[in-house]
């Protein structure tokens, strides 16, 4: 590092560092950089969370579903670029892959115009064969090929499933272990208790703590309503539309669900979670400098290289004020690389209509996505209906996915020199 500086030890020096511009000027982007890796590195309070969770998850997992009578999970999903992002050959979809052209063939095919008079495809059987393995799926399973087409542009247009940590689900509830820990303080990583031992000394015992996750796929159903003139002369135009609207919609309440979700008959987002730690706003109506410094200072210092900024589009203003009035490159750098030119403190921030307004608890927030579980059926049906609009002459198309989500860590961590708490998910409030 070119500049002589002390790296912070403790987030009430980290927060003092980032809240002073003349420092900050002084220092520059890359060695603000460097200095915030150096205070993720020194610090005692997390060593990385994420790092330890996942070295004893793989530890425990094999045992602790075995207990519960589930197979253990693939925690690594295929990427085959020839069948879309995401494609997984061990999903039951994968069975069917060769049975559909695409899109339009499989559409054409579970059509109920299809299938009337007598004369039913053949594929249908086999597609209805497979969907039995599936509780409650009812319709007919869509190839995996297909399905991984759909996530891909689902990928592309979600804040949270690309950052978040996706895992496979065998079955429609998995439990999954997690660290059970408050506080740093006396012990870590949930009760491990790590001291110096004198030569011949005795060695105390001591039972570290894990907790559990539960996964429980919950249905989400995308549903449109089509002209049958359109079913039946221009197809591959319908299946181009179910290629990109419908997932792009799925999409959009998957990722509402993951940021604001309640946790009943949906996933439970990042502002329900139970380690969220609230900032309380320095003025009313506002976000202030002074927020975005004591937000930055609760991150888990793991995190701060990962972490993300999302805030409601009309927060925007206040925010672009703010950088022209401290006029700092660290507060708001503007690069032409990526999809969001725009950084506060080196992350990038994303703006977005999925979280509250102005005003509200986590208008703008600070996440670590990577704290987030996603439970994934990795299993898509579809099925088409005469009956609702059979007077319109028009097909309502149904396709239901199974998914849930919710934070790693159950609670803040007290980190272990006793400051404020800490979270991989922090956010603004009014109180």
């Amino acid at each position: 590092m070119s500049k002589k500086f002390i790296v912070p030890e403790t987030p009430e020096e980290l927060k003092e560092l980032v809240g002073d511009q003349k420092k900050l000027m002084e220092l520059g982007p890359e060695d603000f950089q460097a200095t915030i890796k150096a205070y993720s590195l020194s610090s005692v309070t997390t060593l990385d969370i994420s790092n330890q969770v996942a070295a004893e998850t793989q530890k425990t997992l094999k045992e602790w579903l075995k207990e519960y009578g589930v197979k253990r999970p693939n925690m690594m999903v295929t990427e085959d670029a020839r069948k879309g992002v995401g494609y997984n050959p061990k999903a039951i979809g994968a069975k069917i892959d060769s049975l559909f052209d695409g899109p339009a063939d499989y559409l054409k095919a579970i059509w109920y115009k299809s299938f009337q008079g007598g004369k039913v495809d053949p594929r249908i059987v086999e597609l209805q064969n497979y969907s039995s393995a599936v509780p409650d799926a009812g319709g007919f399973l869509l190839p995996e090929s297909l399905r991984s087409e759909l996530l891909r542009v689902s990928l592309e247009t979600s804040i949270v499933r690309p950052r978040a940590r996706l895992i496979p689900m065998d079955s429609l509830r998995v439990p999954f272990p997690c660290i059970d820990s408050t506080t740093n303080q006396g012990s870590v990583y949930g009760g491990i208790v790590v001291y110096w031992t004198p030569e011949s000394g005795t060695i105390a015992l001591n039972d570290a703590k894990f907790g559990r996750v539960v996964l429980e796929a919950k249905k989400l159903t995308g549903a449109c309503v089509v002209p049958n003139e359109l079913l039946q002369d221009s197809i591959v135009s319908f299946a181009a539309f179910v290629n990109t609207l419908l997932p792009e919609a799925m999409s959009f309440a998957e990722d509402y669900a993951f940021l604001a979700g309640n946790g009943a008959g949906e996933p439970q987002g990042v502002l329900q979670s139970p380690c969220l730690v609230t900032v309380a706003r320095a003025t009313d109506s506002e976000v202030a400098w002074v927020d975005i410094v004591n937000m930055y200072a609760r991150m888990l210092p793991g995190s701060l290289g990962r972490a993300v900024w999302v805030a409601s589009i009309n927060v925007f203003p206040q925010l672009a004020q703010m950088a022209l009035a401290a006029a700092s490159p660290v507060t708001w750098v503007t690069s032409l690389a990526g999809a969001s030119p725009l950084s506060i403190l080196g992350r990038p921030v994303i703006f977005t209509e999925k979280v509250p307004a102005l005003n509200t608890e986590g208008d703008i927030g600070f996440y670590d996505f990577g704290y987030y579980l996603i439970g994934d059926r990795q299993v898509m049906t579809a099925s088409s209906s005469e009956h609702i609009r059979f007077q319109e002459d028009e097909t309502m198309y149904k396709v239901v996915e199974r998914v849930d989500g919710r934070g790693w860590l159950q609670s803040p961590i007290t980190p272990k020199n006793g400051s404020d708490d800490l979270s991989p998910f922090v956010a603004l409030t009014d109180d």
